[in-house]
């Protein structure tokens, strides 16, 4: 495995790998859910190549870049076993050199759900993939359903700017109490992971709803809202059902639509979804 942590080593390795390459964008701290991303990568090319960078453009004043898990050995032994065959480490200096101005902001998409919580989140990730993708060169790229607002977003970049990258969508891995695997989840009390189980029984029941018949996008909504107010005090950010290519919220579901929710434990802000059909 090859651990390169400047730009110019990075292009330079690039230019050795000769076939298909499979590209996984992390921020480290790595979980199943991100191993899961790694083997399939490996499974469909020729090499892997992963990224770990916690990118500040994407974090708010007040949110927890400085703070957020790290552990990069813990991350490198993992990626070893699982057979990478590159993995980026830049610093920040290097991804956002003195005199950086240049942003990418995907309209319409990124203003709301979650970025209308975090306003110039979705600028600081569509910003910091469009660098690694022109630094990796994958074939493909490989991200989790879990953030589904951000595929959608990474997805329409790529389509508008013209980028030669095949945007690949993995199912959410979920930890045993139905538990979206998230690196902040190490953050959570035992108390409060065992009530963030809610989140998964919300959308659960919001798809049982849709099964038996209820089209209503304010009734599916409301039932969302219903189950997790029923474990005391939690903070919703937000609930929605909403078309899964635009995002707008949807009136009647009649084909198929994007369950998700953003709710906080504490200081803790997890976020989940579905899709419904």
């Amino acid at each position: 495995m090859k651990i390169v942590r400047s730009i110019p080593d990075l292009k330079a390795v690039r230019r050795t790998l000769r076939g298909s390459l499979g590209f996984v964008p992390t921020m480290g701290y790595l979980h199943e859910g991100h191993l899961s991303l790694v083997r399939r990568a490996r499974a469909e090319n020729d090499f892997t190549a992963v990224s770990i960078f916690v990118n500040p453009t994407q974090f708010l004043p007040h949110e927890d870049f400085k703070t957020y898990p790290r552990d990069e050995r813990r991350d490198l032994d993992l990626l070893e076993k699982e057979g990478a065959d590159l993995v980026f480490l830049p610093e920040v200096r290097d991804m956002y050199p003195a005199g950086h101005r240049t942003f990418i902001d995907v309209e319409g998409l990124s203003s709301v759900l979650e970025g209308a919580r975090r306003p110039g989140h979705f600028r600081g990730v569509v910003t910091v993939v469009a660098k690694l993708f022109n630094l990796t060169q994958p074939t493909r790229a490989y991200f989790g359903q879990k953030d589904a607002q951000q595929v959608l977003v990474i997805k329409k970049m790529v389509a508008d700017l013209d980028m030669d990258v095949e945007i690949i969508v993995c199912p959410t891995l979920r930890e045993k109490n139905g538990l979206a695997m998230s690196s902040r989840n190490v953050y959570l009390t035992s108390e409060d992971r065992r009530h963030a189980s809610i989140l998964s029984q919300a959308l659960l029941a919001v798809r049982e709803l849709l099964l038996a018949g209820e089209r209503n996008g304010d009734q599916l909504r409301h039932r969302m809202r219903e189950i997790i107010e029923t474990v005391p005090g939690v903070e919703i950010d937000y609930v929605s059902v909403a078309d899964p290519e635009t995002l707008v919220e949807v009136e009647q579901v009649t084909t198929t639509a994007l369950a998700s929710l953003a709710v906080r434990f504490g200081h803790i802000r997890l976020i989940d979804n579905i899709i419904l059909d």
